[in-house]
């Protein structure tokens, strides 16, 4: 088991025994040795849709009871659904989710009462599992009686999202939906539906697909083109497993980047600062008129910086990621209502930012991307890449200017690097290629910048063949 960027992660086969009771024991009693929690109160459950998910889910439950805890299981809804309900009624969370990677792994995610655990508390919960375990301490893993809270839960998130846009905003908007096996694909019907967009819903399957909203398969944009092209929407619409992450297709079927929705939505909102890692793309500082922090690749590193903005004074402060998912620090005010700070990944709000700018300025989505004028970006991934070969790659990168020089040597001299997260290079004819193993599965990422689309997708298929080459000449 491991703590990558955000929450914990490991194989279904593992986790659906006693390695999610233990994490959950150790979650509970590091919420009752900090005060967090008492006995008594109120965990929250919520899970997605991979076969393995219930399973865990019922772990957790049951070990959680056994230290004398209130089980609400919240079923199946999206992450950050399960976030504000947890923050609504003041109640710790527990996610069971692998978000975007393949079904035979999955993971737990955890929040405090009062929103996201911290590397810090993830630390201590890990400290407590490993005395667990030295001390051969038998935990719970027995399913227990819970409550059922769906409904409620559902109804919160529904309602919150109902109020964010004028009604009627998406009339005229014809959407696709494609459902897969996303928890949120129910609700980006409804949601969607509500400011009276014509809805079609796509592609709904009963087995996990596993889609990352940040490396769009080529899979899956065959299959949004042909939907773009046969039905004449003007968006498709969806979200990774545990719908926190978005995915934005305009009028021709190409996914929008993450980062450009995250941005949207910050000149939506209004936001005064904006806190974002260092692999979304570098024109997000020209293109508003707020201030920006850059942060290492994870919620909880996102986190850290608007907590940071706002104990320095600033106000309406919000964050997202380079796959697009948002938070949000403070409270902002959005269609004459004061919305609650969701200091979580979200992924309905950048979808509805963006759709109502579409439909104000009755532009397609293309040419609304088209409009912020960025920097053309590409990423990518090779998946089941060894994590000691991710390792001894970074090793060899950082441990002098020549071994950087020689690895780049196909592609461009460096001009400036940066060490954030991961190895960012700024070349000398301004492109831009990083290299970053993945935070919680065995995948090395790649992100490129560069002057037109199709100079960003050479550098990025030269960067990943350099990574491929390097790693079989070992």
């Amino acid at each position: 088991m491991k703590f990558g960027t955000s929450g914990l992660r490991g194989l279904s086969v593992d986790l659906k025994g006693r390695a999610s009771a233990l994490y959950a024991t150790a979650f509970g009693r590091y919420l009752l040795q900090t005060g967090k929690a008492q006995l008594g109160d109120a965990i929250l459950i919520g899970r997605d849709f991979r076969d393995s998910s219930p399973d865990i889910s019922g772990n957790c439950a049951g070990a959680l009871a056994a230290l004398g805890f209130r089980v609400l299981d919240c079923g199946n809804v999206p992450t950050p659904a399960l976030a504000l309900y947890g923050l609504e009624s003041n109640a710790a969370c527990l996610m069971v989710t692998g978000s975007h990677i393949p079904a035979d792994r999955n993971g737990i995610k955890f929040y405090r009462p009062d929103g996201e655990i911290d590397k810090s508390d993830e630390a201590h919960i890990t400290a407590l599992a490993a005395e667990i375990e030295r001390t051969g301490e038998t935990v719970a893993e027995a399913p227990a009686e819970t409550e059922d809270h769906e409904a409620i839960c559902r109804q919160l998130f529904f309602q919150r999202n109902a109020d964010l846009l004028p009604q009627g905003a998406l009339a005229g908007l014809k959407i696709g939906v494609y459902q897969h096996s996303t928890v949120a694909r129910d609700m980006l019907v409804d949601v969607l539906a509500h400011y009276g967009a014509e809805i079609i819903a796509l592609g709904r399957s009963e087995s996990f697909i596993p889609v990352d909203t940040e490396a769009v398969s080529d899979e899956t944009v065959t299959l949004m083109k042909r939907w773009a092209s046969e039905h004449k929407f003007d968006a498709i619409v969806s979200t990774d497993g545990d719908g926190d992450r978005p995915l934005v297709a305009d009028e021709t079927g190409m996914p929008l980047r993450g980062d450009l929705l995250g941005l949207v939505a910050a000149n939506f909102l209004g936001a005064g600062t904006v806190v974002t890692p260092v692999t979304s793309n570098s024109g997000i500082e020209a293109a508003g008129s707020f201030a920006v922090r850059r942060t290492r690749v994870g919620s909880p590193f996102v986190i850290a910086g608007m907590e940071e903005a706002v104990a320095a004074g600033q106000d309406h402060v919000m964050g997202f990621e380079a796959n697009g998912g948002l938070l949000t620090a403070t409270p902002f005010d959005i269609n004459g209502r004061s919305v609650s700070a969701l200091p979580t990944r979200d992924c309905f709000l950048p979808m509805l930012a963006i759709l109502s700018l579409a439909a104000v300025r009755r532009q397609p989505l293309s040419a609304v991307a088209a409009s912020y004028h960025l920097p053309f970006a590409a990423a990518d991934r090779l998946e089941n890449f060894p994590l000691e070969t991710s390792a001894a790659l970074m090793e060899h990168l950082r441990a002098s200017s020549e071994s950087l020089a020689a690895f780049l040597q196909p592609i461009g001299e460096v001009a400036v690097k940066s060490d954030i997260d991961g190895l960012r290079v700024t070349l000398k004819d301004g492109r831009i290629i990083h290299f970053r193993p993945s935070g919680n599965a065995p995948e090395m990422r790649c992100y490129v910048e560069a002057g037109s689309e199709t100079a960003a997708l050479d550098l990025l298929k030269t960067g990943l063949t350099r990574i491929t080459d390097w790693a079989n000449a070992r």
